[in-house]
């Protein structure tokens, strides 16, 4: 299936891009095209990596001759450029909207257009019951994407659409535990939003294994969703304070702009129709066209009795479970020595 194939991940550099890589170097690909507009972030890979399969690209998904450009004679794309920040896109909701809904059409309809075979979108469990704008313009995101794959009609040739959604990667860029992290070792005190919130516990080896799963086994529209423990921000900020020796002390700051009590990984409409695999949901695409009538004899029952799949109903990890999970981090164990 890779042998001699040629991969593009876009967005690249970021977290992601780099877990990929170091599974995918060693595969049967012909040619690793990271495409990302970040120029400086490109070197530091390059001279890091130093692989004579990888390739790099400057561009924008935002501009359509740019990805295009790109996009000649790639079999395969993992789309993880976005803007992901949620403050950041609360207040510049349209360069949410260029990035993550526009920018993600373009890069499928390149890769339509130049006859790759399949392509994972990267989404978030911001896009389920979505209150901020970057998780709107992540909802539009799938729903552009399980569209496009309804038309595509599955023939051999077609280029299979599907996606990944999960929560919050552990010690990814930008996100609470190197806050935390940095705060412990300077010695102060941790500023925790509200100590109730639950976010899902996900390594970026989980993330990596979710989209390599949507890879190999995703059909047209399907959206694939990893089951995941989940804890506290209150326990996870006492879990690093045990592992860094800090004070137990922390601020309560409040919510930011856009933040949820908790994450949402499957909607209850969604459940109805989830194919529990074990250690992953997949929701095949909804192939009901435009027919209303079809509504009145068709519906979906009993989702009145379902609940959604959240980090407040899924398993809760205590303080020690949260401390053996975040001793199995390389960010930790680098963190920790230094």
């Amino acid at each position: 299936m890779l042998k001699d194939s040629v991969l593009m991940i876009t967005g690249g550099t970021g977290s992601f891009g780099n877990a990929v890589l170091s599974r995918f170097l060693g595969m049967d690909f012909n040619e690793i095209r990271i495409f990302s507009r970040d120029e400086k972030k490109q070197e530091d890979m390059r001279i890091a990596l130093s692989h004579p399969k990888l390739k790099f690209i400057i561009g924008d998904v935002r501009d359509f001759d740019s990805v295009s450009n790109a996009m000649q004679g790639v079999d395969y794309v993992f789309h993880a450029a976005a803007l992901k920040q949620v403050p950041s896109c609360e207040f510049y909701p349209m360069e949410a909207v260029r990035t993550n809904v526009i920018g993600t059409e373009n890069v499928m309809n390149a890769a339509i257009a130049f006859g790759a075979k399949r392509v994972v979108v990267l989404s978030t469990d911001k896009a389920v019951y979505p209150i901020n704008a970057m998780g709107i313009s992540k909802a539009m995101m799938e729903k552009l994407m399980v569209a496009k794959a309804r038309m595509r009609g599955g023939g051999s040739s077609d280029t299979v659409l599907c996606a990944t959604r999960y929560g919050n990667v552990m010690a990814s860029r930008g996100s609470v535990i190197p806050l935390f992290v940095e705060q412990l070792k300077a010695g102060k005190r941790l500023t925790v939003t509200d100590p109730n919130m639950t976010r899902f516990l996900m390594s970026l080896e989980d993330s990596v294994d979710l989209v390599l799963y949507a890879f190999e086994h995703g059909t047209q529209g399907d959206i694939f969703v990893q089951k995941a423990p989940a804890s506290t921000v209150g326990d996870l900020a006492r879990a690093l304070c045990d592992l860094f020796k800090g004070s137990q002390d922390i601020d309560i700051i409040g919510t930011r702009h856009g933040e949820k009590l908790y994450e949402s990984l499957l909607s209850r409409e969604e459940m109805a129709r989830a194919e529990d695999l074990g250690n992953y949901y997949r929701v095949p695409v909804d192939a009901r066209d435009l027919n209303y009538n079809k509504y009145f004899v068709e519906g979906e029952t009993g989702i009145a009795d379902l609940q959604d799949y959240t980090s407040h109903n899924t398993r809760r990890l205590d303080v020690s479970e949260i401390k053996n999970l975040l001793l199995k981090l390389d960010y930790i164990i680098g963190a920790l020595n230094a």
